[in-house]
């Protein structure tokens, strides 16, 4: 028995409907509020109220565990005399030259380890080891290869952070069908074209995980190498201010600058990676997962 023609057209339209993104409604800013903004305010305060608990049942000693307001006081000073302007500038700029040029050096080492077969028989596990390496472990060597130079710290930011990249970007592309490059060649795409137009848009979201980790593993590494790697040529960035307060025995310098620390790496994943990892999902009609 045939089927009739408003049953296919009916049939046909129903699995169009399926390829199409749904939009979902956008709530209200108060609501988006409630959802995201209010959960880490509560959790913030009730970590400030443990603190203060802590404090002042006198558990620990002062040099130990000292009170909130007094934390806030030397932050308070450090930003009233600039001095935390300072330190975040340097120890930013050298995150972001670093992460840049881990990018620039990550992304064809990734593409030729995703796609040529030797390369990643010669170099695949030496890449994975290198990611799960201390980036602590390359600083006394790089001391002693550049001296206590800027060229240190660098080095250092780039072992950190290159591995990272260049794997999400191998895990990425390996998990494109293999129809979508056999499509590009067909159509003519050289290899520049192919990597630059289908390979890394299609990859784009193992490619920002990559980013987010190589982002994090070199933020880590600079901390380590201003750790230990302190002269007067390099200035002073949140290491060398988290090591200075505890040569001091400064606890809420330490606490202060440890703060710092943490409040640079929530706010490049709330500014940067997260709005570009909700446009790609949002792109790709992956709504239900912002």
């Amino acid at each position: 028995m045939a089927t009739p023609p408003d049953t296919l057209d009916k049939v046909g339209a129903g699995l169009d409907a399926l390829d199409v993104p749904v939009e979902a409604q956008r709530p209200p800013v108060w609501r988006r509020f409630l959802k995201t903004g209010v959960p880490p305010i509560i959790a913030f305060a009730l970590l400030l109220g443990v603190w203060q608990a802590l404090w002042a049942s006198a558990i620990l000693p002062e040099f130990q565990l000292p009170a909130p307001a007094n934390v806030w006081n030397e932050l308070v000073r450090s930003l009233s005399t600039g001095e935390a302007f300072g330190i975040l500038w340097t120890s930013l700029h050298r995150a972001v030259l670093g992460f840049l040029a881990a990018v620039l050096i990550a992304t064809p080492l990734g593409l030729l380890v995703a796609k040529v077969r030797v390369v990643r028989a010669a170099i695949g596990s030496l890449l994975t080891g290198l990611q799960s390496l201390p980036s602590v472990a390359w600083v006394p060597a790089a001391i002693l290869w550049f001296g206590v130079t800027p060229s240190t710290i660098y080095f250092v930011v780039l072992m950190g952070s290159v591995p990272s990249i260049a794997n999400g970007l191998v895990a990425g592309i390996d998990q494109i069908p293999p129809l979508l490059p056999r499509v590009g060649r067909a159509l003519g795409a050289g290899r520049l074209a192919s990597a630059r137009h289908i390979l890394l848009p299609a990859a784009l979201p193992g490619y920002l995980a990559g980013l987010k980790q190589g982002w994090a593993f070199s933020w880590r590494s600079l901390m380590a190498a201003e750790i230990i790697a302190t002269s007067p040529q390099l200035g002073v960035g949140l290491g060398q201010y988290l090591h200075n307060g505890s040569s001091l025995n400064d606890i809420n310098m330490v606490i202060a600058a440890i703060f710092l620390i943490l409040l640079v790496g929530i706010g490049i994943e709330l500014l940067l990676f997260r709005p570009l990892e909700r446009a790609v999902l949002r792109a790709r009609g992956l709504t239900g997962a912002l």
